[in-house]
């Protein structure tokens, strides 16, 4: 396995970690270990695909493993955001939903034997989503905080949207066809 990939691996790994500090009530300060602990995972998610192109490491199981450890990430810091009331769960339902959808297609295209790597959008997606999980993970109360909290949260479910249709138009023959 070579470097990229075991990074991929550690944030699958983080998640756990993550959601002890985020959910186990009397932490001190968990919130905030929280956070950091979601920042490096969503980092390291920038740093094994740099490596990755980098050093020509680029891996049908890095291409498979890698949206499948940010949506794990992503999408339990969503579930914690419910959980805690901070977040609707429609838009919760929407980006789940959303990953379900790609994953499906991913799976089908796998069948073909044809691996559908992450594009411009759901690159864009992600990053938002993850700003957007910190901020409200770290939930400062302030009016500024509050605003960027609610910006964020619109531009993630935008981005949902738009990168489904774009995987779904551009990978339409998947389902068709069978091929791409």
């Amino acid at each position: 396995m070579n470097l990229p990939n075991k990074i991929t691996v550690f944030r699958v790994c983080m998640v756990p970690v993550f959601l002890v500090f985020m959910l186990v009530p009397g932490i001190w300060a968990g919130k905030y270990i929280a956070a950091v602990i979601f920042a490096v995972a969503s980092a390291s998610d920038f740093l094994d695909g740099y490596l990755a192109r980098r050093n020509n490491l680029v891996t049908d199981f890095g291409k498979f493993m890698d949206p499948l450890a940010d949506k794990l990430l992503v999408c339990s810091a969503f579930i914690c955001f419910v959980e805690f009331n901070t977040v609707p769960a429609w838009a919760v339902i929407l980006i789940i939903g959303r990953e379900f959808i790609i994953s499906g297609f991913r799976l089908v295209a796998a069948d073909n034997n044809i691996v559908i790597a992450a594009n411009y959008w759901g690159k864009v997606k992600t990053v938002v989503q993850m700003v957007m999980c910190v901020l409200f993970i770290v939930d400062l109360d302030s009016v500024f905080f509050n605003v960027m909290e609610q910006i964020f949260l619109y531009a993630s479910v935008a981005l949902t949207l738009i990168s489904l249709c774009v995987y779904i138009y551009q990978n339409r023959r998947v389902i068709t066809q069978g091929t791409k």
